[in-house]
């Protein structure tokens, strides 16, 4: 898929978690160039996230996420080179609103007719630049009074997922939208889905690594592919909680809660004949799905019939534990090597760390830095393309 696209994405400080990153690696493992700029930042700088999630009280509940790290410099954007422009939501919307060159820079995009998505929070700034002015858009509820005061045709968000398509406005309320909210970001910059008529099944677990599950997980949902999210002992419409793994100068990776991931389907019962593809996010959840014997039934009966796997981190502790590795050539976390040698794999040095490989039927990445490669591997696997 070549890079026909590029895409910026306007960023700040305790901008949701998820709205950044899951549009950010999406597209990237759909074909698109991907641009992140912050106002008085520059390249190799990060921004702070926020983890915003739904607890059971009145309003949703917020704790850090994980670092963003920005790979391009505000102060340097050129209109012309892009085709399209992400807001994300979280609190950086807030005072990147009163920002004149942010809110200059969403104006002449709304003028040139690109498409901008805009999802959750990041409608403030769509207000503050008159963009919404007589157009029709939804966002997080608490934002309405905002938009209808802009003079936007307000669409009450019913549901989490609500999107809304006015010309080249596309609005979403939350992250939990972003599968349709992705696909028709692609549609509005002339993209074509062929080949998504797939089933996929995620096999998760508490704690896993909340990148590795929702970033894959939405984007092949945005391909329009079905996908399933089972975990042992609990069923349809129950969570998991999960962990933020970051990057912070320790000599391991921190952890911190993540979001609650909600499960499409049962584990029990699950027949593996009925999908085209099995997903292993990482985390700590595969050190106890390791120990499970249901689990290793269902990731041999996937490697024994050729259908694609892809597992990512600790995930392959998984595959170490089914006895599948034997002669395959794989990576991992790095500190899931001896795993790998120990269960028979030939190892690959993911360096750099975003490096994924392809083995027959087996794609294995070393970290969520690596989820464009990740995605798009696995998506050459199942005859998924997007083109522009």
């Amino acid at each position: 898929m070549a890079n026909s696209r590029t895409v910026l994405i306007l960023c700040g400080d305790y901008m949701e978690d998820y709205e950044v990153m899951v549009p950010f690696q999406a597209l990237q493992a759909f074909g698109v160039s991907v641009h992140t700029v912050c106002p008085g930042k520059k390249s190799g700088d990060s921004c702070p996230t926020a983890v915003h999630d739904f607890c059971g009280h009145q309003t949703y509940s917020e704790s850090r996420g994980h670092n963003f790290t920005l790979n391009a410099t505000f102060d340097e954007v050129d209109l012309t080179k892009y085709d399209g422009l992400v807001i994300p939501g979280g609190r950086a919307p807030e005072y990147l609103a009163m920002n004149a060159s942010v809110v200059d820079l969403v104006k002449q995009f709304s003028t040139s007719g690109k498409p901008i998505a805009s999802i959750c929070h990041g409608q403030l700034i769509l207000a503050a630049a008159d963009t919404v002015n007589g157009r029709s858009c939804t966002a997080y509820a608490t934002v309405g009074p905002a938009l209808i005061a802009a003079g936007a045709k307000w669409v009450e968000p019913t549901t989490p997922d609500v999107c809304v398509v006015d010309g080249s406005l596309i609005t979403a309320a939350t992250y939990e939208g972003h599968p349709e909210f992705i696909q028709l970001f692609v549609k509005a910059m002339g993209g074509k889905i062929t080949g998504a008529n797939k089933r996929i099944l995620f096999l998760c677990g508490d704690y896993m690594e909340d990148y590795e599950v929702k970033v894959p997980f939405q984007s092949l949902q945005a391909l329009g592919c079905q996908v399933d999210a089972v975990c042992p002992e609990k069923k349809a419409g129950d969570r998991c909680p999960t962990a933020i793994h970051d990057f912070e100068g320790d000599q391991t990776y921190s952890e911190k809660p993540g979001h609650t991931f909600g499960l499409t389907a049962t584990f029990d019962g699950v027949d593996s004949s009925s999908y085209d593809a099995l997903v292993i996010p990482g985390g700590r959840a595969p050190e106890y799905l390791a120990l499970n014997q249901h689990v290793l039934n269902v990731v041999k009966e996937f490697m024994s019939s050729g259908k694609p796997v892809a597992s990512i981190c600790h995930g392959q502790q998984i595959l170490a534990a089914a006895g599948v590795l034997k002669g395959r050539k794989c990576t991992a976390y790095p500190a899931v090597k001896l795993n790998v040698v120990l269960g028979g794999g030939t190892w690959l040095e993911p360096d750099p760390i975003h490096r994924c490989f392809t083995d027959g039927n087996l794609v294995t990445g070393a970290a969520w830095p690596g989820h464009p490669e990740y995605v798009s591997q696995l998506m050459v696997l199942l005859g998924v393309q997007v083109s522009f």
